[in-house]
């Protein structure tokens, strides 16, 4: 049993493309899964100690949360793996079970870890079917989650295909030790509610339901990649980073539409909402008049309709209209107010001249009546007309970076540099981009 699952997490993890030199934290909340996990990849796969570490994240709800990371701290003492333990605030409200998972794959995703393992079985996936069915879910829903996921940290779960009971039966083998979240047995959480009551029940009109409902997934996940094909074909080249073409989604049927929107939120990584709220998009994106400001809230973000596109707008806090930010001989500014960052890229006889870069600059945004002469030989012009030309969408005027020496307009990144502040034709400048989060 106990080399059976050895060898089950070494296949996994060459099935992921990921070897002994891999740089991976495991996600260690101290309950059984997540121990035996830890233990198989340090003792069972014998990956060396500086290439393996843990992750704990105190979410501060349970009262217990403190003899929690003392019992993480400990055992990671016995393994010589490096532990870090993170505190973080979830915010209460309609789901603290989905707060408190956010909160957590945040800290994941902080990481400099190149990989979290995750200890999430087979059971686990079983719920997730469960539970996205009862929400109405598709089939990238329904999909549950997937083995391993690529990204900065990338993702992998390699006992996603094992039952908890072989998991119980290898700690208890073991004589490990782990903590119990009291909270797993509040039936007010639907998840607790389907794993101490629905699940079961099945079980006992058909039995192995755990297994089938884990087959399942894995068909609807390649049925949802079939449908992200279909998306690619249907939206051609109407898709492009943050908006994509209206006349894109018009030509096709409407569930063909639906399927490409899903499909195009999904690349920008936003949460998806309900159906409802995707055929509100479409309505008004196809039939509202073209001078119409569509805007339509689907949760994490606002979705609005600009020169025949849809755009993601992510929802920013309200900004002072004097806000101001100074900024002096950085390369890379962050400016989280406005949500982005500020990069001065070198250039040669264009941009900002040196002299002027070591001068302390200060960034506004826009009051009214700012103007721009961007070439001796052009005319001193107003930069809202240079923003309507250039396309740019009302809602990223609003936060658009304007570099001033005390009152003087030296840039707007998009647009250039004002001609008294640009470099000789053979001397370095800087060029001033602004990248959105």
């Amino acid at each position: 049993m106990k080399d059976a699952l050895v060898r089950a997490v070494a296949a996994s993890m060459q099935e992921s493309g990921l070897d002994r030199n891999s740089r991976i934290a495991v996600g260690l909340s101290g309950g059984i899964d997540s121990i035996v996990l830890l233990h198989l990849l340090r003792r069972g796969l014998r990956i060396p100690p500086q290439r393996i570490s843990a992750i704990h994240v105190n979410h501060q709800i349970s009262g217990h949360a403190g003899a929690w990371a003392s019992h993480c701290r400990r055992y990671c003492r016995a393994l010589g793996v490096r532990l870090k333990v993170a505190k973080v605030d979830v915010k209460r409200g309609n789901s603290t079970e989905a707060a408190a998972r956010d909160a957590r794959y945040a800290v994941f995703s902080a990481s400099k870890s190149e990989v979290i393992a995750l200890a999430h079985n087979r059971d686990d996936q079983a719920e997730t079917v469960l539970l996205q069915l009862l929400r109405g879910a598709g089939p990238r829903g329904l999909a549950g989650m997937p083995v391993y996921r690529s990204g900065i940290p990338s993702l992998w779960r390699p006992l996603l295909e094992i039952q908890r009971s072989t998991i119980e039966d290898y700690a208890r083998h073991h004589r490990l030790t782990w903590v119990e979240d009291d909270s797993n047995r509040d039936r007010t959480y639907l998840r607790n509610f389907v794993r101490h009551d629905v699940l079961p029940l099945i079980g006992t009109r058909v039995p192995g339901a755990v297994t089938v409902l884990a087959r399942a997934a894995r068909l609807q996940a390649e049925a949802s990649d079939l449908l992200d094909v279909l998306a690619e074909q249907d939206v051609g080249g109407g898709l492009a980073g943050d908006c994509i073409q209206v006349s894109a989604l018009q030509q096709l049927p409407v569930h063909r539409a639906r399927n490409a929107l899903r499909y195009f939120l999904r690349c920008n990584q936003v949460t998806m909402p309900e159906a409802v709220r995707l055929e509100e998009v479409l309505r008004q994106a196809f039939g509202a008049r073209e001078d119409a400001q569509v805007c339509v809230d689907i949760g994490d973000v606002e979705l609005r309709r600009f020169r025949g596109a849809l755009y993601i707008v992510r929802h920013l806090p309200a900004l002072n209209p004097a806000f101001e930010f100074s900024c002096r001989g950085a390369s890379t500014v962050q400016i989280p107010q406005l949500g982005g960052v500020l990069r001065f890229e070198p250039c040669e006889g264009a941009g900002i001249a040196a002299k002027w870069m070591r001068q302390p600059m200060i960034v506004r945004v826009r009051g009214g009546g700012e103007m721009l002469r961007l070439a001796s030989e052009r005319p001193r012009r107003k930069v809202r007309n240079l923003l309507q030309e250039a396309g740019v969408p009302p809602w990223k005027r609003e936060r658009l970076p304007m570099l001033y020496l005390d009152d003087a307009l030296v840039a707007v990144p998009g647009l250039g540099v004002d001609e008294r502040f640009q470099p000789s034709a053979r001397s370095r400048g800087w060029k001033p981009v602004w990248s959105e989060a």
